[in-house]
C-alpha cells in the first residue's frame, strides 16, 4: 500500500480523531467486503475512490452505523462504534447520505429534512429553521413544499444531502453525492463540502476522480476492502507520470495505483 497508516502511531498521538479504525473488517451479506482497514481521519474533506466492488459503500455503512463491523476496531466521534456503545449519541452527530436514498413519497422536502433532524434528536424548536437552512443550502428553497415523489432525481439528491447536514454534523458522509447532479449543481457542490470540511471530517464516496481532485483534501483508495493509497490529490496525479487510463493526470494515477496493487497481490 501507498502511504500506509500505522494505527499504533495514530493511538499514541493527541489528536481527536472523528473517524478511526485498526484492522476493521465488515461483511456484506458472506462476503467480507472491508478487509482489516487501518484509517485516522479528521477535519476535512476526504475523497472514497476505488471500483465497484472495492468495498466503498460497506465502509461508509459501517461509518454510519448502520452495519456492525465483523472485527477491528472502529471509534467514532470518540466512541467506541464497533462495541455498540454511545451510538444514540453519535448518530445524532453525524449526517450520512446513502447510495439509495429512502424516503416517503408523498413527503414534501421540508417534510422530510425536518422528519430526519427529529430522527436525530435535534430539540423541536431548533427543528424548522435548521431544515429551512439545510435546504436553502442545496438550493431547493423554490421546491421546499413540494412533494419528494414530483422531483427530478438531481433534485431528489439535493434533498439528500439537505437532510444529512441539517443538524450541522461534526461526521458527515456521503455516498455517490453528486449521481444526478448537473455540471453546474457539481460545482455547487463541491464549494459546499469545502466549506463544511473547514469545520467537520467529511467522507465522500465517488466513482467521479475529478470531483475528489476539485473538493477533497485527502484522497482514499479502496480495492477489494484493503486500502490501496491515501495521500493528497497532488499525489494521485504524481503517480499519473507513470502511467494508466485516463484523461487526466489524477485519473492515470489512479489506474496506475489500482493495476500496481493488483499485480503485487
Amino acid at each position: 500500500m501507498v502511504r500506509a497508516i500505522d494505527p499504533h502511531d495514530v493511538r499514541a498521538t493527541t489528536h481527536a480523531w472523528e473517524v478511526e479504525t485498526g484492522q476493521l473488517r465488515v461483511r456484506a451479506g458472506r462476503h467480507l467486503a472491508v478487509d482489516g482497514l487501518d484509517l485516522a481521519l479528521g477535519t476535512g474533506v476526504h475523497g472514497l475512490l476505488g471500483p465497484n466492488g472495492a468495498g466503498k459503500t460497506t465502509l461508509m455503512r459501517a461509518l454510519a452505523t448502520v452495519v456492525k463491523p465483523t472485527g477491528g476496531t472502529l471509534r467514532l466521534l470518540g466512541q467506541d462504534a464497533a462495541a455498540g456503545r454511545g451510538l444514540r449519541d453519535v448518530r445524532g452527530r453525524l449526517g450520512y447520505l446513502p447510495q439509495q436514498l429512502g424516503f416517503y413519497p408523498r413527503f414534501t422536502v421540508r417534510d422530510y429534512v425536518e422528519y430526519m433532524a427529529w430522527l436525530r434528536d435535534m430539540p423541536s424548536s431548533a427543528v424548522p429553521g435548521a431544515a429551512q437552512r439545510a435546504i436553502e443550502r442545496v438550493h431547493l428553497a423554490d421546491r421546499a413544499d413540494s412533494r419528494l415523489k414530483s422531483l427530478s432525481g438531481g433534485m431528489l439528491r439535493r434533498a439528500g444531502i439537505a437532510q444529512a447536514i441539517v443538524n450541522e454534523p461534526e461526521l458527515l458522509l456521503l455516498d455517490e453525492p453528486t449521481v444526478g447532479l448537473d455540471p453546474e449543481q457539481r460545482v455547487e457542490f463541491r464549494d459546499l463540502i469545502r466549506e463544511l470540511g473547514a469545520t467537520s471530517c467529511v467522507v465522500v464516496s465517488t466513482h467521479l476522480v475529478e470531483d475528489v481532485v476539485a473538493a477533497c483534501s485527502d484522497v482514499l483508495l479502496l480495492d477489494h476492502g484493503t486500502l490501496v493509497f491515501q495521500g493528497v490529490p497532488a499525489d494521485l496525479a504524481r503517480f499519473g507520470a507513470a502511467g494508466g487510463v485516463g484523461d487526466s493526470p489524477a485519473e492515470r494515477g489512479y489506474s496506475h495505483l489500482l493495476r500496481q496493487h493488483r499485480s503485487a497481490s
